[in-house]
């Protein structure tokens, strides 16, 4: 396919400067945290670094079917002194592909007439959503119900067939890709020094060599349950990005169809690759929460209504770590207008939570950290009312993330997909004002002292201002301005006479709560059409976020980041 440039020299030297593109820097080959590991942890990390790396051609693919053939086109073009090829991939490299959306929720097209389609490319480029929906319905039609369900599993690659689909799983799909990566995880087992790691890591070789999904579901039960560890890695599996499928949920024919062949669609799985040395002192701060897990269990909306993986004292099922970072491939190393700064996985739709598995929360401490404190004191001087600057604290924003992650493990689990396009939002909305609404109760209980309680509040508002309305399908920054809106409009926040936000911290915590009610009210009904009009109702763009929005444009041009990784780099030169 012959590629045109989507962006002009001029624009693309903008976006890639140093205003506009920040840098989170992982470790380097002079890192303490590595160079303290054990040789054959370092022989290990440097297969796991290449196993990533491959991950990463795969969710390339899964991304977008072209992004392959425009990174070959790129460094062809680079070869022959193209400036225009070289910023480009610059761009490509960080967002990790063709088509994103920066942090002002403009979309990125770096070729021309390549735009990003919902299906991504897991789903053919041409394929509406009526005509999904209409072969969907003559294939259940026809008597092929093993068919439709290869179609609509998070694990396969779907192509035409004739007149109908083929789903066809990932394992075989990219077949050599995966043989490669459980090569690599192989060589890793044998050389690091943990044994509970190899055991996962050999799990997870035999995973990727044959299609089957329970072989990943015993690979995530021992993943989960991993806590004393040099180091990490972690093949990831998230469906935000896939747009197509859950438009299921809107076609009532089509759903009463699949329930009555008990056939549950689920969004696809895009992948990442997550490699990291565990920091042991950050891993001890994030575990002073477990102890009082199946306390906020108890305390969440509704909880008779519904299981929760936090269960007793005696059975938590969950595990932690604080990573330093060598290496974010694929999916959750994709620089999209921002980037994840913790995950905890395996999501509710994976087998190994019905074969009594359970979460691990995964870290990441050089995404969090702050590159230009000169930049964030002028955005609150800008923003927030002097009163309160001595409230604001970055590190209250990782106390917080960490009430976030945990919020994913409580609630309701089952009947989330039944919301289709609204679950990811819907879920994203529940952590936050989940970790919000039990910021109270932890401080009763010794998790926060009273300081650190009014340092998470007035940082989750401040930090919940965007420099512009997002689309729809960002469920992260979707529901931020639910959030925003909701806060307002139940007093949480005030914006003074000189237009700065003034924080009322004995109203914020009681906002949460009833917006968690109505947020597990939702999920547990499953109804669809409930999710549709509470988003509606609270996704409203107002003139306070407005006025917030222009004065963070004046601050700050960034308009998205990219990931510098010296060890990774070093490791995969060896």
């Amino acid at each position: 396919m012959n590629f045109e440039f989507n962006l002009s020299v001029e624009e693309l030297k903008k976006r890639t400067s140093k205003e506009y593109l920040v840098t989170k820097k992982f470790l380097t080959a002079d890192s303490p945290e590595y160079v303290s590991l054990k040789d054959g942890d370092k022989q290990a990390l440097k297969h796991l670094v290449k196993a990533a790396e491959i991950i990463e051609k795969i969710n390339m693919q899964l991304d977008c079917k072209y992004n392959l053939d425009f990174k070959n086109f790129l460094e062809q073009e680079i070869q022959k002194g193209n400036k225009q090829a070289e910023l480009t991939k610059i761009l490509f490299d960080a967002q990790k592909g063709i088509n994103a959306i920066d942090s002002l929720s403009n979309k990125i097209n770096l070729a021309k007439g390549i735009q990003e389609t919902p299906g991504k490319g897991v789903y053919p480029e041409d394929l509406s959503k009526e005509e999904f929906h209409s072969i969907l319905i003559q294939m259940i039609k026809n008597g092929e119900i093993n068919e439709v369900k290869n179609i609509l599993t998070q694990r396969s690659v779907v192509i035409r067939n004739g007149k109908k689909l083929k789903g066809i799983d990932y394992i075989d799909y990219f077949k050599q890709d995966f043989y490669n990566v459980a090569a690599e995880l192989e060589k890793a087992s044998e050389v690091s020094t943990n044994e509970e790691f190899n055991k996962y890591l050999k799990l997870q070789a035999k995973a990727l060599k044959t299609a089957d999904p329970m072989l990943d579901a015993y690979a995530d039960k021992q993943w989960a349950t991993l806590q004393d560890t040099p180091l990490e890695f972690t093949i990831t599996r998230e469906n935000y990005e896939d747009e197509l499928t859950g438009t299921i949920f809107e076609n009532k024919e089509l759903v009463n169809l699949l329930k009555e062949h008990s056939v549950s669609p689920v969004p696809k799985d895009f992948l990442g690759g997550r490699v990291g040395i565990v920091n042991k002192e950050g891993t001890k701060t994030l575990l002073r929460i477990k102890d009082f897990l199946p306390v906020l269990a108890k305390n969440m909306p509704f909880n008779n209504e519904y299981t929760q993986n936090t269960a007793s004292e005696q059975d938590t099922k969950q595990t932690m770590v604080d990573v330093d970072m060598v290496y974010a491939a694929g999916d959750c190393g994709a620089y999209r207008g921002g980037i994840t700064l913790a995950e905890n996985l395996p999501n509710s739709d994976k087998l190994s939570l019905t074969i009594g598995g359970g979460l691990r929360n995964v870290y990441h401490r050089q995404i969090r950290f702050i590159s230009d404190k000169e930049k964030l004191q002028k955005m609150l001087d800008e923003i927030l009312d002097k009163n309160q600057h001595q409230y604001y604290l970055d590190e209250a924003d990782h106390w917080f993330t960490i009430g976030h992650e945990n919020l994913h493990s409580l609630g309701p689990k089952k009947g989330n997909e039944r919301l289709g396009k609204y679950s990811n939002i819907i879920e994203e909305n529940k952590a936050d004002m989940g970790s919000l609404a039990f910021v109270d109760l932890l401080t009763e209980l010794g998790m926060y002292t009273q300081e650190q309680r009014k340092q998470i509040i007035v940082t989750f508002i401040t930090d919940n201002f965007l420099k512009s309305k997002p689309a729809l399908s960002q469920a992260h920054r979707v529901r931020t301005v639910m959030q925003n809106k909701y806060m307002f409009d139940n007093g949480g926040y005030i914006l003074t006479e000189d237009n700065k936000i003034f924080v009322n911290t004995d109203k914020v915590v009681p906002t949460a709560k009833k917006m968690l009610s109505e947020i597990i009210r939702i999920q547990i009904d499953g109804n669809i059409e409930n999710a549709q009009k509470y988003i509606e109702k609270n996704f409203m763009w107002t003139d306070q976020m407005e006025i917030i929005a222009q004065k963070l444009q004046k601050v700050s041009k960034t308009l998205n980041g990219k990931l510098e990784t010296k060890l990774a780099d070093f490791l995969l030169e060896k």
